[in-house]
């Protein structure tokens, strides 16, 4: 925004340079993978951002990328919105039932292989992590956390749906430790071998 650019992030900077519509962040490794459907937006806004429309993009893109990268229909998990996935209303405004479960639904009548609205504290376990290819998650940390938790040196930040290949780290662009041979050089490694995965 400094540069006077009117968007958060490269994302949506992409995606309007490339006309796309339909478009997500997602961050990939060889440990997790997360799909977000809403990104750079504060909690109290999100629940807003939400619909059926955008929560079932955002499975079809991570759908689409996993099968070419595993060569099978990937196993996707959706997180839920609100602790313990809503718990039949009690939390929330019943968003996993109105919102979140139609999207699953009507992805899985398209054959997806898919499961939620899964309890967020619960998703990202050692158990639920070798069932799943890959989550979607409905904001920036829920997803940012447990990829960053598990595979910070190695994740690589994906925007999915572009009709062009692109990758990057998954981290900030670090200046405070700029040319003190500080810096880790394996997300950036991780996003170059991606990208030539991808576009094969």
């Amino acid at each position: 925004q400094s540069a006077g650019v009117p968007h958060p992030g490269h994302t949506e900077i992409f995606a309007e340079r490339t006309q796309t519509e339909k478009f997500c962040m997602a961050f990939l490794s060889d440990k997790i993978n997360c799909s977000l459907v809403t990104v750079h937006a504060g909690y109290e806004q999100v629940p807003g951002l939400l619909n059926e429309r955008r929560i079932a993009e955002v499975i079809e893109l991570t759908r689409e990328t996993h099968k070419k990268l595993l060569g099978k229909e990937p196993r996707i998990a959706v997180c839920g919105l609100n602790p313990h996935a809503g718990e039949n209303g009690m939390f929330g405004n019943r968003e996993e039932e109105r919102i979140i479960q139609p999207a699953i639904d009507a992805m899985r009548a398209e054959g997806c292989d898919i499961v939620g609205p899964l309890p967020p504290d619960t998703a990202f376990t050692e158990t639920q992590r070798r069932q799943t290819d890959a989550y979607v998650c409905m904001y920036h940390d829920q997803g940012l956390i447990p990829v960053k938790a598990i595979a910070f040196e190695s994740a690589v930040n994906v925007t999915l749906g572009l009709p062009i290949v692109r990758t990057s780290v998954d981290h900030g662009t670090a200046f405070d430790i700029a040319w003190q041979g500080k810096a880790d050089s394996r997300s950036l490694k991780s996003a170059v071998r991606l990208a030539a995965r991808l576009a094969i």
